[in-house]
């Protein structure tokens, strides 16, 4: 399998990275209809903490009328109905969509590397952050977000039940951003952001292998992530660190939405 594209995954492989995934990045509010995990988080509009995650390619059965009912629970919270669908949404369900004109989204993959193949012996050392808003407000300034996503970012940050490193590298301001959530002998990236004018210079590659040894030393044996796949330069730094794809994923919404 090459860095860039995957080959098709074993069901069983995505479920461990989808379950991984909802554990280190939790949504403030989780309903299930059937297989179906319907994620929703007001205080933040990320598509990942608002949509619709089905977990079995079978569980295709009044697809009209659940639909239906998980557009109501959006509405509910303001966001937009939202599908997230992996290789464990099967084929049913997508051609139903079709059917209905849904758009496609935000295609993503999913990521993967054994620690014993990354050259973190000779990263820094580095402690992670105790001040989750100290943090925030570096994570905040290197992806160019807006202060009101604090409290939603604070909510799920301190909501992360497995153990979560904060990185910042600064020197007078914050130059580059990264949580590590160490979930057993998983360790998933998140939020890997550079200052847009201080890209290019090595430190996202620094700060990615600080937070790979703070996990292989508390016990991790393979790191994950999501990454956008049009995002060339994340792609090729991850790549260069020997990550491959697993699986893609992509989301859906209606029409007019």
């Amino acid at each position: 399998m090459t860095g860039g594209e995957p080959t098709k995954p074993e069901l069983a492989q995505v479920r461990r990275y989808e379950a991984a995934g909802f554990r280190a990045w939790p949504a403030a509010a989780v309903h299930y209809d059937g297989t179906w995990v319907v994620r929703l988080t007001a205080g933040h509009p990320a598509k990942r903490l608002n949509s619709i995650n089905p977990l079995d390619p079978s569980d295709v059965k009044n697809l009209p009328e659940r639909v239906a009912r998980a557009a109501r629970r959006f509405e509910a919270y303001g966001r937009p109905l939202t599908f997230r669908l992996s290789p464990l949404s099967g084929e049913v369900l997508p051609r139903y969509l079709d059917d209905q004109g849904w758009s496609s989204l935000s295609e993503s993959l999913v990521m993967r590397v054994r620690l014993d193949a990354v050259p973190v012996n000779d990263a820094m050392d580095q402690i992670p952050l105790k001040d989750i808003g100290r943090f925030i407000g570096a994570a905040l300034k290197v992806h160019g977000s807006s202060p009101l996503l604090r409290p939603g970012l604070s909510e799920i940050i301190g909501a992360i039940r497995p153990e979560a490193g904060l990185f910042v590298l600064e020197s007078d301001r914050p130059l580059a951003t990264a949580i590590c959530v160490h979930d057993g002998d998983l360790a998933g990236l998140f939020e890997i952001a550079t200052d847009p004018a201080e890209r290019g210079r090595g430190h996202a590659r620094r700060l990615v292998l600080s937070a790979l040894k703070w996990a292989r030393l508390r016990g991790a044996r393979e790191a994950w992530l999501q990454v956008e796949a049009d995002n060339a330069p994340a792609r090729h730094l991850y790549e260069s660190l020997g990550f491959t794809a697993v699986y893609h994923y992509h989301y859906r919404r209606p029409p007019n939405v």
